[in-house]
């Protein structure tokens, strides 16, 4: 018969068991989120594995990209940006996504081209991911869920910018009508810079 002492005795024989287990689960989990955007490696749009952890100590501008937008004369601002602060520990990295209107068609090399030609795009460029439904890239499920009050949410559109501190941390979200010239979002950026 289990008395309530013996009951007791047996909880607390459970507990002691799981709260290692809980407390390793708590700090794995603090840790991967401590280490924001590092996590991830994605391929680059050549198809070659680019770890995120390669800009560590860097300024970052994460952008979903699609040519055939009305977004997409943003490319101009996006590279003078980089072209701006470079120099000075910041970059901007593109992702194509084909998520919003069937506006990003093309192959990954279809795609390299018309940045290039077109924009005279330098900044690194990744293969076409997904940023939102099923088949959602790990990268933007990080970003639009685990990156706290006022920066998480669905992609709406293409051109969604998420900008990272030095760390690794995201510190603000523009959505796609706010231009990479802004003065918001210069602003943000010259912040982190300092």
């Amino acid at each position: 018969m289990n008395t309530p002492r013996r009951l007791h005795r047996r909880i607390l024989g459970h507990l002691s068991f799981a709260l290692p287990f809980g407390a390793l689960f708590i700090m794995a989990t603090s840790l991967l989120a401590a280490s924001g955007i590092y996590n991830f490696t994605l391929n680059s749009i050549d198809g070659k594995p680019a770890p995120l952890a390669d800009y560590k100590g860097k300024v970052v501008l994460v952008v979903n990209v699609a040519s055939q937008c009305g977004y997409t004369p943003q490319y101009s601002a996006l590279e003078a940006t980089y072209e701006k602060y470079k120099d000075q520990g910041f970059v901007i990295l593109g992702f194509p996504a084909n998520n919003f209107g069937a506006q990003e068609p093309g192959t990954n090399e279809e795609i390299k081209t018309f940045c290039t030609r077109k924009y005279s795009v330098t900044f690194p460029m990744y293969a076409k991911i997904s940023v939102k439904g099923a088949d959602q890239a790990p990268l933007y499920a990080y970003l639009t869920k685990e990156t706290g009050p006022g920066l998480t949410g669905d992609i709406k559109w293409n051109f969604t910018k998420f900008l990272v501190d030095r760390n690794g941390k995201v510190v603000q979200r523009f959505e796609p009508a706010v231009t990479p010239d802004s003065k918001e979002v210069v602003g943000a950026i010259e912040k982190q810079l300092k």
